[in-house]
């Protein structure tokens, strides 16, 4: 499994973009499409693997804050971080219920022909590794690192 609970320290000059989104299925849809922008501002192509693997992850963690993170009235965030010297994006959403911890999509799998329950395991399946912080008594934060692959300039 390559879930971690564990807090793992992003580095602060990493080139980051964070957007606050509303938690409904609109925000969701947004923040997909913003994440393949801002990696196209990056230099990583917006029809490449990294792209579109990213664009999955994050409408997948979009997708359960607004679902299973959901205060009313509050805002879920996206932030996306640049990390050259691991050849990876990260990629973190931020909801407002830190009591609702993601389930391991391992040990739960989706009963055969359900619409939903899926989510985890495509991250899972994505994501060099994933988890889940809860950083203070309002928030949680469910992140995932891919590999970039093909840009040079990231390896460098």
């Amino acid at each position: 499994m390559k879930s971690s609970h564990v807090r793992v320290e992003t580095p602060t000059r990493a080139p980051q973009f964070t957007i606050r989104l509303s938690s409904t299925a609109r925000g969701a849809r947004l923040a997909r499409r913003l994440a393949g922008q801002q990696l196209a501002a990056w230099g990583i192509p917006y029809d490449s693997e990294t792209s579109q693997a990213v664009a999955l992850v994050t409408a997948e963690l979009a997708a359960n804050a607004v679902t299973h993170g959901c205060t009313p009235g509050r805002d879920f965030r996206l932030t996306l971080l640049l990390l050259p010297e691991h050849a990876a994006v990260r990629v973190e959403v931020t909801d407002t219920r830190p009591e609702r911890l993601p389930d391991d999509p391992a040990a739960e799998s989706a009963a055969p022909g359900a619409p939903s329950g899926r989510g985890l395991l495509l991250v899972a399946a994505y994501a060099e590794r994933w988890g889940c912080e809860v950083r203070d008594a309002y928030t949680k934060t469910v992140w995932a690192d891919l590999t970039v692959t093909g840009p040079s300039f990231l390896r460098t």
